[in-house]
């Protein structure tokens, strides 16, 4: 099967602030297994549509927005309300592509918290509770979207990545978070790394994939 290229993407852009259906690639009621937000329940609404296109990228069926079924904003807020979740991550594929302000604003009116999980490649649309960026060599975030993270979460793929990190940093305001996450399928390789610069530098804080561990979504 031909691997769809995110550079290929025909997908439109939604810059108008509306209530259009989004490209839901799935949604499922879970464990958040990564930074910050650890351990807490959380509803997740992926959408599909990606081009940073990152080579170790975990969910490359979520590249080609056109392969998944367009939900309307309504019908995603039905989704939360019924499994009596109080969290909700939109995360993709790439979920700045669209703007966001309509589905944040209707999720926010049933009492969520509504936490987003982006490369920071897009500009920044919605009210958040919760701004977690991981910037990605492939298409380097903006500015703007930094400054307004909470946390900073860098995939550790090579040795690099340290580099990389740090330069991103040095970008985010005073209060966000800094975390180092191994690439999952190079943590053996990488983690001994991972380890020994947290303790140099412990400003640093080491995420893993836990929900891979504890085997949810």
């Amino acid at each position: 099967m031909k691997l769809f290229q995110p550079q290929s993407l025909t997908m439109e852009r939604t810059n108008a602030i509306d209530r259009g259906p989004l490209p839901l690639m799935e949604h499922f009621y879970t464990i958040q297994g990564e930074g910050f937000n650890t351990g807490k329940s959380a509803y997740f609404l992926r959408l599909g549509g990606c081009d940073v296109g990152c080579v170790w990228c975990d969910v490359k069926d979520s590249w080609d927005a056109t392969a998944h079924e367009r939900t309307t904003i309504n019908d995603m807020a039905i989704m939360v309300i019924r499994a009596h979740a109080s969290r909700v991550v939109i995360t993709g594929g790439e979920p700045l592509m669209y703007n966001l302000q309509a589905l944040c604003a209707e999720l926010k009116a049933h009492g969520c918290e509504v936490f987003v999980e982006t490369s920071g490649a897009y500009p920044m649309s919605g009210t958040w509770d919760w701004i977690c960026v991981s910037p990605k060599k492939f298409k380097a975030p903006l500015p703007e979207v930094l400054i307004q993270a909470h946390e900073l979460k860098v995939v550790v793929f090579n040795q690099s990545d340290f580099a990389w990190a740090e330069k991103h940093a040095a970008m985010v305001n005073a209060d966000c978070k800094l975390y180092l996450q191994p690439e999952h399928g190079k943590m053996a390789e990488m983690m001994p790394a991972i380890i020994d610069y947290v303790k140099q530098h412990p400003k640093w804080t080491i995420s893993l994939q836990t929900h891979k561990i504890i085997q949810v979504p």
